[in-house]
């Protein structure tokens, strides 16, 4: 199937599903998207054993999109971006110790515990697996996405400064999390290595992205300060997003860390210095849009996965035992940076609760373990990925609203 025909079908499957589930399930939009993708995934599963075997050809099409490609180089790049945009910086400035602590030391320590954790939970279930492999599933699983829980945290009244903490963390700590996981990535492809090159090749993707996104900002703005056309304004926003991720691709720096700055810079100082009130309504609105949008498809590709998964009865027990120990590395991830700052700031009450539940799995680690080499153990992976990540979406998803309520 073209392009077109995959992308005609994804768009129709959303649109249907959001119609449903706005008019009667009344789900936040993406998790409701998901979960009837997931049904209907199972549903085509079961449809066999009545004599109706439709799941080679839906299969076809599924192992025709390459989500790892359409997720970490196409759509990554807009989400990233259109979160950053909406960022307050004056409220994240005033935040920056804890976000980038958490984003930072929580998604190192993150990684260093559930390498730890699998290297001795799995091979106690059968599967065995060496410590390199063991940190990268550390790596592609500590991201947190705020996608699913930011509309419910808004909706339960919590205060601005937590909202911060939560979109601030998770934008930094998609890109710190990328950049850990090439960095192990090419240690297990290309053997031992220095700790020199590791730190090298560190700062060239966190720093040279940093960098990056700081210099397409400023042109943006600079680009943008000069005329006064929203359409033009708008092409001038999607090409810093589609060009700056490409260019940070040939430079060998991190596109999502430069997506992240770059948004920041463009949605603060950009629309305070560079826009009319009329360009500032039409690109907040064209940005959401996108927002939106991607999100919808990433979901529902997210529900229709489950169709191309190899199940491992050994990885299934696996998925469901990480799922607790993960909540418990997030907690500690979380309660130790905070226990550190809050001697010179205070904290919302319930921030380390909420924060712990809240810090939802979402598709990026599903994208980062489909990127791995094909193998065994890339397909254990992806099972035991694939249950942490559909029990954070729609059990943490569905109850952080309740659980934010209660400290508000």
């Amino acid at each position: 199937m073209s392009i077109i025909t995959i992308t005609s079908i994804l768009v129709t499957f959303c649109a249907l599903f959001s119609y449903i589930n706005y008019r009667f399930i009344k789900l936040p939009t993406t998790i409701g998207i998901m979960v009837m993708a997931l049904i209907l995934s199972a549903a085509v599963m079961i449809l066999p054993t009545l004599g109706i075997n439709i799941l080679p050809s839906v299969r076809h099409i599924m192992n025709g999109i390459d989500f790892s490609e359409t997720l970490l180089h196409g759509m990554l790049s807009f989400l990233l971006f259109a979160g950053a945009l909406h960022v307050d910086l004056g409220t994240l400035r005033n935040q920056k110790y804890i976000v980038s602590f958490m984003a930072l030391f929580g998604t190192v320590l993150s990684t260093v515990l559930v390498g730890l954790a699998v290297y001795y939970i799995f091979p106690a279930l059968g599967f065995d697996i060496s410590f390199i492999y063991a940190l990268l599933f550390g790596a592609l699983i500590s991201p947190t996405d705020p996608i699913a829980v930011m509309a419910i945290l808004k909706k339960a009244g919590v205060p601005p400064t937590l909202e911060t903490k939560v979109v601030g963390e998770s934008l930094f700590n998609d890109g710190i999390a990328v950049v850990i996981f090439i960095t192990l990535l090419g240690i297990a492809t290309h053997g031992e290595t220095t700790a020199s090159h590791v730190a090298m090749l560190f700062a060239e993707e966190a720093i040279g992205g940093a960098v990056l996104g700081l210099v397409l900002g400023y042109t943006a703005f600079v680009m943008l300060r000069s005329v006064d056309n929203y359409q033009v304004e708008i092409f001038l926003t999607l090409a810093l997003v589609m060009g700056g991720y490409e260019l940070a691709s040939a430079l060998h720096t991190s596109g999502p860390i430069a997506m992240v700055v770059a948004g920041l810079l463009v949605g603060n100082i950009g629309r305070d210095h560079a826009m009319s009130d009329k360009t500032k309504e039409n690109l907040d609105n064209f940005w959401e849009l996108v927002d939106e949008f991607l999100n919808a498809i990433l979901f529902l590709l997210l529900g229709f996965s489950l169709l191309i998964i190899e199940f491992n009865q050994s990885a299934l027990y696996a998925g469901l035992i990480m799922i607790p120990v993960l909540l418990t590395i997030r907690y500690l991830s979380v309660i130790l940076p905070v226990s550190v700052l809050k001697r010179f700031r205070s904290f919302s009450p319930g921030a380390v609760n909420i924060l712990t539940w809240g810090g939802l799995r979402g598709g990026i680690s599903v994208a980062l373990v489909l990127s791995l080499p094909s193998s065994d153990i890339r397909d254990f992976l992806l099972l035991v990925t694939y249950c942490i990540v559909m029990f954070s979406i729609i059990v943490q998803g569905l109850t952080i609203g309740k659980l934010a309520q209660k400290y508000s």
